[in-house]
């Protein structure tokens, strides 16, 4: 029995610990598709809703452009709808109900929306 214990040296999950095939990195995956730039008659967007602590947020998008052009296009769309926002990743975020003005907006841009 000493000769067995002695020559066995197993270390539980050592194998696995070093095997990247068991990860999993979505966020690779994400950058990967916002990597696809699309013209703006290519895009349709999205129009959603959302109350954040009791007050209204109007959400739009995707949007598949770089960074500078987002930025540069939320920036106008505030200062058109006179109100705050911002962009995280695809989307665009507004404060207030203003969904019907930005359909507005946005198709004056050029960019497709969907009904």
């Amino acid at each position: 029995m000493k000769s067995i214990k002695n020559s066995m040296h197993i270390k539980i999950g050592s194998s696995l610990d070093n095997d990247k095939a068991w990860s999993c990195d979505t966020k690779k995956k994400v950058k990967d598709i916002l990597k696809d730039k699309k013209d703006p008659s290519e895009h349709s967007i999205v129009f959603k809703m959302e109350k954040r602590r009791g007050k209204p947020v109007s959400i739009i998008g995707p949007f598949f452009i770089d960074e500078k052009n987002m930025k540069e296009l939320c920036k106008k769309l505030k200062k058109q709808l006179g109100s705050g926002g911002t962009y995280k990743e695809e989307w665009m975020e507004f404060q207030g109900e203003c969904r019907e003005k930005l359909k507005m907006l946005i198709k004056k841009e050029g960019y497709r929306t969907k009904i």
